[in-house]
């Protein structure tokens, strides 16, 4: 599952997206240097707009080091927009029972526990329909995304509806007391930032230095070898899951105390989709993926000034970001047939 390129190989990658991306631009009849100049502006225009950039980099980045851990075994966990609406729902639970108190942060850490949890327990539904089902975790993933997508839906209009209105705009605001703290000058909780800091620490250290991705690894890379090693590949799969579940819960626990500040349809952005672009650009290795995440944000943000300065779809960023992937896609294939052909 790993591609392993060297510095060559990485300018070469580097120069096919920038071309493949000016070819995108020039066939949607954008400027290419234009188009770049307004997404850069758009990002970095003003401290406002590079606060939405970190808003969205964070659970981008989150989502990201979960899913290094099923990457590493070897599944596509594509529940990840799923386990981010349950890791909301739940964070939502808890937040809800609080009227009034005097220890907010204690239950602000309830939640959190309770996003980890969520999510954790969805993506282990995933893992139990491959391990004991035989049902491949694309498509249990994705089944997953549409029942939780039914869920908070039927909470926002349901049982959690706002009094005398059910809205998408989601339900009724949590107290004060109990929205993630932010620096004033920036807008930017303290908290998300560093469960970020923490998140790829520990996923690099879990990764790279410990018997768990050791034995993620060795599973990844040949099943049966590892099995006959005395690895039992089921167990790791379903931890590989829970690695990333977690993961993924937090980030919506995030988005609902520190972003929306309540339960909204839409609290997963599709960032458990992004995400997988994102690790998938990123070489799947920790210490790049937060800076994809970082240009993802960028190009997501950046591209509300196309329609204004360019008469643009800000939808064009999606298809930068897909020219981006796909790029990197073909040199690794290239790379794999010349490797081939020496061999």
């Amino acid at each position: 599952m790993n591609i392993n390129l060297d510095y060559k190989e990485l300018f070469i990658t580097a120069g096919a997206a920038l071309v493949l991306t000016t070819v995108v631009l020039v066939l949607a009849g954008a400027p290419p240097i234009a188009a770049c100049y307004h997404i850069f502006k758009g990002a970095f225009g003003t401290w406002s707009k590079f606060t939405h950039v970190i808003k969205m980099w964070i659970p981008l980045t989150l989502c990201a080091c979960g899913l290094l851990y099923t990457f590493k075994i070897g599944l596509w966990n594509i529940g990840v927009e799923g386990q981010i609406i349950i890791g909301a729902i739940c964070s939502t639970a808890v937040l809800r029972t609080v009227t009034d108190t005097d220890w907010p942060w204690l239950f602000l850490g309830l939640s959190f526990f309770a996003g980890i949890a969520g999510g954790g327990i969805w993506a282990l539904i995933a893992g139990y329909l491959k391990t004991r089902g035989g049902v491949n975790e694309i498509f249990a993933g994705l089944g997953l995304n549409f029942v939780a997508q039914g869920i908070i839906l039927w909470l926002i209009f349901g049982p959690w509806k706002r009094p005398g209105v059910a809205s998408m705009s989601g339900t009724e605001l949590l107290p004060h007391n109990l929205w993630l703290p932010y620096i004033s000058n920036i807008r930017i909780s303290p908290t998300g930032l560093a469960f970020v800091i923490i998140g790829l620490i520990l996923t690099g250290f879990m990764l790279s230095h410990t018997r768990i991705g050791l034995n993620l690894k060795a599973i990844g890379s040949n099943e049966k070898a590892a099995f006959l090693f005395g690895l039992k590949p089921n167990r790791w799969f379903l931890l590989a899951m829970i690695f990333a579940g977690g993961f993924a819960g937090l980030a919506g626990s995030l988005q609902v105390s520190g972003v929306y500040h309540r339960l909204v349809p839409a609290i997963s952005s599709s960032y458990g989709y992004l995400a997988l672009l994102v690790v998938m650009l990123s070489n799947y290795k920790v210490s790049v993926a937060p800076w994809v995440a970082l240009l993802f944000a960028c190009l997501n943000q950046g591209s509300i000034q196309l329609p204004m300065m360019l008469s643009l779809d800000s939808s064009l960023s999606g298809v930068i970001q897909g020219a981006l992937v796909l790029a990197t896609l073909a040199v690794h294939s290239w790379r794999k047939q010349r490797i081939e052909k020496v061999t």
